[in-house]
């Protein structure tokens, strides 16, 4: 299992129900969820047994809308070089 680190770019590989976000911006109450591709920004690494992270998500300008605890499974790390072996 990948592990992430603080600040780490990320991507939902499915969609979080509004019920597992704390939304920031109340422009957005009105969705049903965040759809899998969202991405976001590992900001915090809890290590109790099970790692899970708090990540955030805003929008171009840098304002953020919501948060949510994930686990590592739920997130794919986007990676903008390539790294030679």
């Amino acid at each position: 299992m990948r592990k992430f680190k603080l600040f780490d770019t990320v991507a939902l590989l499915n969609p979080v129900s509004i019920e597992r976000l704390t939304l920031v911006e109340p422009n957005y109450t009105s969705i049903d969820s965040l759809p899998s591709g969202q991405v976001g920004t590992v900001v915090e690494v809890y290590e109790e047994g099970e790692e899970y992270y708090l990540v955030e998500f805003a929008d171009t300008q840098g304002h953020e809308y919501a948060m949510a605890t994930l686990k590592a499974e739920e997130l794919l790390l986007l990676q903008y070089e390539l790294i030679v072996a």
